[in-house]
């Protein structure tokens, strides 16, 4: 499969421009186009993740449990596909081959419905896939893209109860939300991220810095970029010019307290910003007293996808890591960090922030479920 995508990345990427060319007429925003566009690099590393993926062991199978009870019967609990995967998702053309690579990877079909925005790049890469599976030797079928572009082909897949066994959402918070309230198929729901970035009393604010402009600006569309930024109200004085100049030159727009807001250019925050996600060059930013109020500031935010701290105080980390509660929390580390292929999951199909099954980068053992296989030689209750 990866290598098919690197021999045929010309008619994938000339789907993409089609696809681009369109969301540009209509005037779609900035990020969305980013999260759209393909190119040879992506177009490489979605490559590289399906390499991964099947270099990772298979997890059907794998035995999470297992012991002789005390009436001699012998009881494993395995771990087993789910069957068919659903996937509903917005402009990300990456996630079509990752979402494919992890099911195959796990015993799973996928029926895959992206968005009309991204149809031509969506249709040239399981067409792909596609011929790859069937080379392999297995039912072409493992992999479709659900036909339509209108909302009832949506409504189909999430009312195929007894046909599909999960359905996972990856998008905004409105198809998220939707896909939530309206399937009767099971959801696992992936989040928004609304991620924070606390740079404590104690921290080395050279690095605090670094990972600041990093977790803000290294990709703005994604969903572990950073959207908020706390700093104590003990090293404001050194770190707010520092921070302020570096994200003003790399045309971050900050909209801050009244502290933020005494340096030039800062915007005023409001409520809404300090509950966006932006997915752009923006950061909502406010000085804090004290641990306390930055760790009830992110509870009363943060979306519960990754918020991290930057602090030398082993105390202040261990408290963080345990009083916030997100599928991710990172110490001394840029959010950018939360991600399948960076967690060495090989890919992920989406970031759960839900707390039922899956939280965190979905990868191969987030695929299955399992069962209880019990082993008796006559045995009677």
């Amino acid at each position: 499969m990866a290598d098919a995508l690197v021999a045929r990345g010309d008619e994938i990427l000339a789907g993409n421009a089609d696809d681009v060319a369109r969301a540009e007429a209509d005037g779609t925003p900035a990020n969305i186009i980013d999260r759209l566009r393909l190119t040879t690099e992506r177009l490489a590393a979605m490559a590289q993740g399906l390499r991964d993926v099947a270099g990772l062991a298979d997890p059907v199978g794998e035995v999470v449990r297992g012991s002789v009870l005390a009436n001699g019967l012998e009881l494993r609990q395995v771990r087993v596909p789910f069957g068919v995967v659903g996937m509903i998702y917005e402009a990300r053309p990456n996630v079509t081959a990752d979402a494919a690579g992890i099911c195959l990877k796990s015993g799973n079909a996928v029926l895959l419905r992206g968005s009309s925005s991204a149809r031509s790049s969506n249709a040239a890469i399981v067409a792909v896939l596609r011929d790859a599976v069937t080379a392999s030797g297995l039912d072409a079928d493992v992999v479709q893209l659900v036909p339509g572009d209108t909302h009832d082909s949506v409504k189909a897949l999430m009312r195929a109860r007894g046909q599909v066994d999960v359905l996972i959402p990856r998008g905004g918070a409105g198809l998220i939300q939707s896909v939530v309230n309206e399937s009767t198929v099971p959801v696992i729901e992936t989040g928004v991220g609304n991620c924070h970035v606390y740079v404590d009393r104690a921290a080395d604010l050279d690095k605090a810095l670094a990972i600041v402009l990093n977790a803000k600006t290294h990709r703005t569309s994604v969903c572990n970029a950073a959207e908020s930024l706390l700093v104590h109200a003990d090293v404001a004085d050194a770190f707010l010019p520092r921070v302020v100049a570096a994200l003003q030159e790399a045309d971050v727009t900050i909209h801050g307290d009244a502290a933020f807001g005494a340096l030039d250019g800062v915007l005023p925050a409001t409520d809404d910003d300090w509950a966006r996600e932006y997915l752009s060059l923006d950061i909502a930013a406010r000085v804090v007293p004290d641990l306390d109020t930055a760790l009830d500031h992110i509870r009363t935010w943060s979306s519960g996808h990754s918020d991290a701290i930057v602090t030398d105080d082993q105390g202040a980390a261990r408290r963080f890591v345990a009083e916030v509660d997100s599928a991710a929390v990172l110490v001394n580390a840029s959010t950018r960090f939360t991600d399948g292929g960076e967690f060495g999951f090989g890919a992920e199909i989406g970031i759960s922030t839900q707390k039922l099954h899956a939280r965190g980068p979905m990868g191969l053992p987030e695929m299955t479920s399992t069962k209880y296989v019990v082993i008796g030689d006559g045995h009677v209750r």
